[in-house]
């Protein structure tokens, strides 16, 4: 297999002579390829066998325990000007960043095997997806992209048809922590990732491709590139409609995006269109449509388990690859969480010792097609996506944040996606439970200056005669005891249920500062262990907490100088104003 694309050949060319590898692999994604890579991987010990009785056609990898999560501290932009990457991204100079990885390039696959992996990413039909190519020399990553992306001939055919694609050129290089980075190069379409086999680093077309370049096509082509789920709601009448939701990684994203209505929801269904990323476009008829440019799942394993994410649970039971979790005696995967069963080899390989701490990584991982998800969506495939009623914004925070809060308007909704916020997980290196300035849950993900990025989404906005409602979501609102208050999981369709409700104007709210709030007999809370006190928490809004929001929201907005787009700007001058006029308020409220 090579290919006809002229463009394509010179790349994987000259990058073989850099590289040196042994031998130059076309990937053409069949199944036979994908047996021969998992069958020569169990023999090199890069993958070991789970139990085939219990797991079938399931395997694990271990990643080198310095290499379990997202770098962001050694991700970069490389745009020719400092102020196009922004303050929310690291900058290096293009010039500077390719003399670096080309040194760490060069000869790094002597002895190795140089995949070239074509990719689409979206249905290869969807005049709304994108193409890239990935250059690797790690087999894992090969198989991971086999389930996560359409990759191989048909994605080939398509660029050759089309002639353009984002170029990926990834090496594992020696692992080193202190030779390993990940440069964009945005205004090239380009990215090159060395040093790392995780797959945030080193699976091209996930955040690299997905996110961070396709933001910056979105950006000049005129649609959003979103850290976003997107699932469907159908209501016993039969009436399918569709949010798309963005939180941070590890905050209940896959979830949400396979909740099993509750048992007071008869004749209610979910179906999963994606999980973790949303291309959004504009379209004719005035309304915003979304594909999931991703065919699979790289989900985040410990705490899913039959009560917390039952179609999770069920489809990571056979045709699965999973990523440093620990094993039973019997060679079954486990991970904390895990409903049976207990650790014997941890997920270094060492006999489990709890003074070693978790078993499993809390970043450990699987990856699986979409396909196997029990509620996946066949518009999954759809190339003209579907049709979004409502954008969800939310993060991890113990207080401050109401359960739900709905934007007065586009602009108000902007507002609460730029000054969002959420505690710090597992999924990026550094220490947890840290508040940080996450908005629109893009903050390790845009490929430009944010206050930019403000200002395509308020751009965004201009084109739609019939937007979407916008809504900031809070499941983590701990109480008095520490625990959480609401019940979270398949309860979350309580509050989807009235956000739809909203978007089509059959709810009513009550008007806060800070948005509209819930009336509490418009939320059901049948069935619910709720107290009154505990519903008033859950749906309030505090002026003086919220006074103190705005104001971090604001120093988080200062960084970005006069760049920070002026109808932004009065809008978070017209909420200040507003919460300094107001007393608390809660849901209660006529």
């Amino acid at each position: 297999m090579s290919t006809s694309n002229q463009e394509l050949a010179r790349w994987v060319e000259d990058v073989a002579g850099l590289t040196q590898p042994d031998r130059i692999h076309w990937c053409d994604g069949s199944e036979a390829e994908d047996r021969q890579l998992i069958e020569a991987m169990l023999a090199s010990g890069e993958l070991e066998e789970l139990n085939q009785d219990t797991h079938p056609n399931c395997y694990l990898h271990r990643s080198n325990p310095a290499d379990v999560a997202r770098v962001e501290h050694l991700t970069f932009v490389c745009t020719d000007e400092e102020e196009e990457a922004g303050p929310n991204n690291h900058w290096m100079a293009p010039d500077e960043a390719r003399r670096k990885m080309r040194e760490l390039f060069e000869g790094c696959m002597k002895g190795r095997t140089l995949y070239v992996v074509p990719y689409c990413m979206g249905p290869v039909d969807s005049p709304l997806s994108r193409c890239g190519v990935e250059i690797t020399d790690s087999p894992y990553v090969v198989i991971n992209m086999k389930r996560m992306t359409r990759m191989g001939r048909d994605a080939l055919a398509r660029i050759e048809q089309e002639g353009s694609f984002v170029r990926g050129l990834h090496s594992t290089g020696e692992l080193d922590p202190e030779r390993r980075f990940i440069m964009h190069f945005p205004q090239d379409l380009e990215i090159m990732s060395y040093g790392s086999g995780y797959g945030g680093n080193a699976l091209l077309g996930k955040k690299c491709h997905a996110l961070r370049i396709a933001s910056h096509q979105a950006r000049h082509e005129g649609w959003l590139a979103e850290h976003m789920l997107i699932v469907g709601i159908q209501n016993p009448q039969g009436e399918t409609r569709y949010i798309a939701a963005a939180f941070p990684s590890a905050c209940g994203k896959t979830n949400l995006a396979m909740l099993i209505p509750p048992e007071e929801y008869k004749g209610w269904k979910i179906w999963t269109v994606g999980d973790d990323i949303a291309w959004l476009h504009p379209r004719e008829d005035g309304r915003l449509w979304a594909i999931n440019p991703e065919a699979g799942y790289f989900g985040v394993v410990p705490g899913t388990s039959p009560k917390t994410n039952p179609n999770a649970y069920e489809m990571i039971q056979r045709d699965t690859l999973f990523t440093n979790v620990a094993v039973t005696k019997d060679n079954q995967p486990w991970w904390e969480g895990s409903p049976d069963g207990e650790p014997a080899v941890d997920w270094q390989g060492r006999p489990h010792d709890p003074a070693n701490g978790p078993a499993a990584h809390p970043n450990s991982r699987f990856t699986v097609s979409a396909r196997q998800n029990p509620s996946w969506s066949e518009v999954a495939e759809d190339p003209r996506g579907v049709p979004i009623s409502a954008i969800v914004f939310g993060g991890r925070r113990k207080d401050t944040m109401p359960l739900v809060l709905q934007a007065r308007d586009w602009d108000h909704g902007v507002l609460l996606g730029a000054g969002m916020a959420s505690e710090t997980t597992a999924a990026a290196t550094g220490k947890k439970g840290v508040v940080r300035r996450d908005p629109m849950a893009m903050k390790p993900f845009c490929g430009y200056n944010f206050a930019d990025y403000f200002g395509h989404w308020l751009d965004i906005g201009d084109k739609l005669e019939h937007p979407p409602e916008i809504f900031h979501v809070n499941w983590f609102q701990r109480g008095e005891d520490g625990g959480f208050i609401w019940p979270g999981f398949s309860e979350n369709l309580r509050v989807l249920e009235w956000m739809l409700e909203r978007a089509h104007g059959d709810a009513g709210a009550v008007e806060t500062p800070a948005g509209l709030l819930p009336q509490q007999t418009e939320l059901n809370t049948e069935g619910l262990d709720l107290s009154t006190t505990e519903l008033e928490d859950l749906l309030s809004i505090d002026p003086a907490a919220w006074d103190q929001e705005m104001e971090a929201i604001g120093e988080f907005f200062a960084q970005f100088g006069g760049r920070i787009p002026d109808r932004l700007q009065k809008e978070f001058d017209r909420v200040r104003r507003a919460l300094s006029d107001g007393e608390a308020v809660t849901a209660s409220a006529r």
